[in-house]
């Protein structure tokens, strides 16, 4: 009998040959990997003090692990682990590996160490995640990665879903910069492919810029609050 996790990598596994089949890299995608390492590259190293400091302070208010590994889907259905500062309370994964949409915003919220706060608000927990646009598991934009268990689901309810496979998921994406969380997974799913489509070097930073944008944005409210 497969197990819970199995069943969900299966999954992935069964649309990656499709996947595979439909992406036909561009010459645009050679230019926009350079950026990848470029940009994740120098990106990484200017902003390690910081995240250590953070990840001391996590290590000595909340204990271990600081860092979050967990399984996402990339492109061509592979699985692979992603990184990030650990802002929740230790083994939220485990309470929270079953729920998404609204509910798992919610109870999230719940889960969120006090340092966690800080670093969820300026978003410097997405830092270790450019190691993984090193590595190739990612690239800095893209259709955001999600759980193998929740790529499950949205295959079933959006036949179209896995069409988001055929590029590397991003740190940040088009379908970030336009909508909220308010807004459905079809929604979401329309931009993502919408992306993939028009993928060029001009939208990729384009795409970039609105995340700044918004990150410095939601930071200076943060503070005034």
């Amino acid at each position: 009998m497969a197990t819970q996790t199995e069943q969900p990598r299966a999954v992935a596994e069964q649309v990656s040959v499709v996947a595979g089949e439909v992406y036909a890299p561009r010459r645009v995608d050679v230019v926009l990997r350079g950026l990848d390492l470029l940009i994740a590259g120098s990106a990484l190293v200017l902003l390690s003090p910081l995240l250590g400091l953070l990840a001391l302070a996590t290590l000595i208010t909340s204990g271990r692990p600081v860092m979050y590994r967990g399984e996402r889907v990339g492109r061509a259905g592979h699985v692979f682990t992603m990184y990030k500062l650990r802002t929740l309370r230790p083994g939220a994964e485990d309470r929270l590996g079953n729920v998404y949409g609204e509910e798992l915003r919610r109870r999230t919220e719940e889960e969120v160490t006090m340092v966690g706060k800080a670093a969820r608000l300026t978003h410097i927990d997405e830092v270790p995640q450019l190691y993984n646009v090193l590595r190739g598991d990612m690239s800095m934009v893209g259709p955001r990665p999600i759980r193998p268990a929740f790529f499950n689901r949205m295959c079933e309810e959006l036949p179209t879903y896995w069409q988001r496979l055929v590029v590397r998921p991003g740190v940040t994406g088009f379908a970030q910069t336009r909508i909220t969380r308010e807004d459905s997974w079809e929604d979401k799913l329309i931009h993502d492919l919408e992306y993939i489509a028009d993928r060029s070097i001009r939208l990729y930073l384009r795409v970039l810029g609105a995340t700044m944008t918004r990150i410095i944005s939601l930071t200076l409210r943060g503070r005034d609050r």
